[in-house]
């Protein structure tokens, strides 16, 4: 007999969570420095940054810019160079696959809530069949105030009419245990991703394959 889970919802961050999208974060970045004859920076080093936001991953990348360096019109640049090639080596993280199939076939329905602009997050969620059966995605451009506020989440929730208590929300970021605890969502720690440490109390797993397990 299936078995009936008390989850009614599960909501995904999306860079770091669903899906790994540092390469092309790290590909883009380089050429943009060496547009501006700046040393390229390691994947290793960049990591700890894409799920900060653009603005912060510029900063870093551009350490103690140059007076004729303006980081506004900088990260106007990445941010083009990123949308023209989002997709190129993007890819959903290995297990994730199996989890979506596991949700599915238990008849949870699921949806993504992130911090990226919708401008890039809709071309790169479409590019994965995978996640055709999505059954929202929230933007910072949907909502007034994005993560760590629970707009998103309570957003989702609402119109997906699922209570916030049956909902569980995983990501790899501080701001996304926040929005799931003043949801009121259950949360997962993504370890695996790129901001979330081990210290937390909330649930986490190290490999998506373990997210199953971890369904209620």
């Amino acid at each position: 007999m299936q078995k009936k889970y008390k989850t009614k919802l599960v909501l995904f961050d999306l860079d770091g969570t669903l899906i790994d999208t540092a390469l092309d974060f790290h590909n883009a970045i380089n050429k943009i420095l060496k547009k501006y004859n700046r040393t390229q920076i390691s994947m290793s080093s960049l990591r700890p940054f894409i799920s900060e936001g653009s603005s912060v991953l510029v900063e870093y990348a551009f350490k103690n810019p140059s007076h004729d360096e303006d980081l506004n019109k900088i990260k106007y640049e990445f941010l083009n160079e990123y949308q023209k090639n989002s997709t190129n080596l993007s890819k959903p993280f290995d297990g994730i696959p199996d989890v979506i199939n596991f949700l599915k076939k238990n008849n949870i329905p699921y949806g993504i809530v992130t911090n990226k602009l919708s401008l890039y997050a809709k071309p790169i969620v479409n590019h994965f069949t995978i996640f055709k059966d999505s059954q929202i995605l929230v933007c910072p451009d949907d909502v007034k105030i994005s993560k760590p506020d629970p707009e998103g989440i309570l957003l989702a929730c609402r119109k997906l009419k699922v209570d916030p208590k049956n909902t569980v929300y995983l990501g790899d970021h501080p701001n996304d245990l926040k929005a799931a605890h003043s949801a009121g969502a259950s949360f997962i720690g993504c370890l695996y991703g790129y901001s979330l440490g081990e210290d937390i109390s909330d649930l986490s797993v190290k490999l998506p394959k373990e997210i199953i397990q971890k369904i209620s």
